[in-house]
């Protein structure tokens, strides 16, 4: 009988498993169903949120905009309809993402509007690649993107090239249709960018004088017509008057929804404030340690900055491997070998030429970035929505926190350990990240012009390296005004990153290691850094539910 009894157990048990086996299937085909109908859905989206080209020229015309902003809708429906309760906590994540990506087009219909507030929207021509997986900031759809390009060009190339100088006109005649914004500062702003857009125009006029010659007539009737632009601003600018942030509400409403950071402008005030604090304190204190010791000194021709550079990647990715910080692979010295700057003359230096030109192992810490794009590139990621670039730099907390913490952290490691000088520039990094970023929240919640906000960032910055009449502080202004949360993202994210580090090890004891922490992080691809918490810890950020 008790036999008998085993063998009933025995059946129901295997039925039971069958049964589960069997629902766990239809599970996973549902899932794998809705998982397409999510990667079919992006791919509409991303074609969606272009804008229609005429004759070569984005239509950011009112009708246009309108239907856009009406037909969005459609797609937060198709998105709202895909039940994702079932999914692995990676396929949610990407569900997510769609979602903040609608949110940030809304945001710009809604609130941003860069198109009709604007000027330094309408930049036509791109000299320089970002660092970062997407250009920083808006940016308007057909701006030539002249780094991708190698002369001579090729009929292929030549062709595209010659349409898109030729379309330059018709855009700025379209732009002054559209500025119809009243926000003073980046109406300043974009004035000033249009300056450098004629000098990147007149560059590439010489560059391409013996190549192309016939594209040089084309080449100047775009300056032609960005000059007239610029004019043509200038004579507006006395009647702009209105504000140019966004407001302390819509920046929390757009760092929670879109960038999925669980702060608020205030959050992210106090914590600028304690960083530019902590930074300028621990410089200090460093300086006081190596009191003793001679300065930094920049190096005295390009010569020697180019060893001195070499030697820093040497160090830096030996340092990485030898310390087991993370895999080193064969695509990252080439890029970032390919990523030196140029020796600076002592008149030409910027604030970061000066940090670079004294230890160059500091930002290559921070050009952990080109080993990102170089690993998006050379390993793609298996999720076909994490694959690609987010739009809306939703990528910020993730890509500018872990650049700017790769400093602070490799320093705290021991990569500076020989140089102990190097640890003040460290801080003085920190520090005017942190000064950049309280003249950046001030100036969006409209308590500061811009012209206030560069003076304090300059003034705030250690040692007058950051320079008050220099070009780097107003792009960075001018960006932190045209992004929402971009010019905080280096120290929230930096914070995000090592409240996760900190969970992470509090989670794993003895078992925490620093090298697998770093490879599951770049495993999660470039996105939110509260996206990649849910992945590695299983938690769940209540600031996701927002876009849910």
């Amino acid at each position: 009988m008790r036999i008998h009894g085993n063998l009933v157990i025995a059946v129901l048990s295997l039925s039971f498993l069958c049964l589960c086996s069997s629902l766990l299937a239809e599970e996973s085909s549902a899932s794998s169903k809705g998982y397409a109908e999510l990667v079919q859905l992006f791919e509409d989206w991303r074609e969606f949120q272009q804008p229609m080209f005429r004759d070569g020229v984005p239509d950011y015309t009112v009708p246009a905009l309108e239907r856009q902003h009406r037909e969005l809708e459609k797609y937060r429906q198709r998105l709202a309809a895909i039940d994702t309760s079932g999914w692995p906590v990676g396929r949610q994540i990407d569900s997510l993402l769609v979602g903040a990506e609608m949110n940030g087009l809304d945001f710009d219909h809604r609130v941003l509007r860069p198109w009709v507030r604007d000027p330094g929207f309408y930049s036509v021509v791109i000299d320089s690649e970002s660092d970062t997986p997407l250009r920083e900031g808006p940016v308007m759809a057909g701006a030539i993107e002249l780094w991708r390009l190698s002369f001579p060009l090729t009929d292929a190339e030549l062709a595209p090239l010659r349409e898109s100088l030729q379309a330059i006109p018709a855009v700025l005649e379209q732009a002054r249709e559209n500025l119809v914004g009243n926000a003073r500062d980046l109406w300043q702003l974009g004035i000033w960018s249009q300056q450098g857009q004629s000098a990147i125009l007149g560059d590439l006029a010489e560059e391409v004088a013996l190549v192309h010659p016939e594209l040089v007539p084309d080449i100047e009737a775009a300056r032609r017509a960005v000059d007239a632009f610029k004019e043509w601003l200038e004579e507006q600018l006395p009647g702009k008057t209105g504000p140019s942030g966004v407001g302390v509400e819509n920046y929390t409403w757009y760092l929670r929804n879109v960038h999925l950071v669980p702060y608020s402008w205030e959050d992210e005030l106090r914590l600028m404030e304690r960083e530019l604090a902590r930074s300028i304190t621990h410089m200090k204190l460093e300086e006081h340690r190596n009191r003793e010791l001679p300065p930094l000194e920049p190096p005295d021709s390009a010569e020697a900055w180019a060893i001195r550079a070499g030697a820093a990647i040497e160090d830096f990715l030996r340092f990485l491997d030898e310390e087991e910080v993370m895999e080193v692979e064969d695509y990252m010295e080439p890029a970032l070998r390919e990523r030196v700057a140029p020796y600076a003359e002592p008149e030409n230096r910027h604030f970061f030429a000066q940090v670079d030109l004294r230890d160059p192992r500091v930002m290559r810490c921070h050009h952990i970035h080109w080993i990102d794009k170089a690993r998006m590139r050379e390993d793609p990621h298996a999720s076909p929505i994490r694959r690609v670039p987010l739009l809306y730099n939703i990528w910020d907390s993730r890509a500018e926190g872990l650049a700017t913490a790769m400093e602070e952290m490799m320093s705290s490691a021991g990569l500076l350990d020989d140089s102990p000088r190097s640890r003040e520039l460290v801080y003085i990094m920190v520090a005017q990240r942190a000064a950049r970023a309280i003249a950046g929240l001030r100036a969006q919640s409209n308590e500061w012009t811009v012209d206030e906000a560069v003076v304090f960032a300059a003034e705030q910055t250690p040692r007058g390296w950051f320079r008050a009449d220099g070009n780097l502080v107003l792009f960075e202004q001018q960006l932190y005004l045209q992004q929402p949360g971009y010019g905080t993202s280096y120290l929230t994210g930096k914070a995000l990153l090592e409240d996760l580090i900190a969970e992470r090890a509090l989670q794993l004891g003895d078992d925490f290691v620093l090298k697998d922490f770093m490879e599951e992080l770049f495993a999660s691809g470039v996105i939110p850094v509260s996206l990649i918490r849910w992945q590695m810890t299983g938690r769940r950020d209540p600031i996701l539910s927002l876009t849910d």
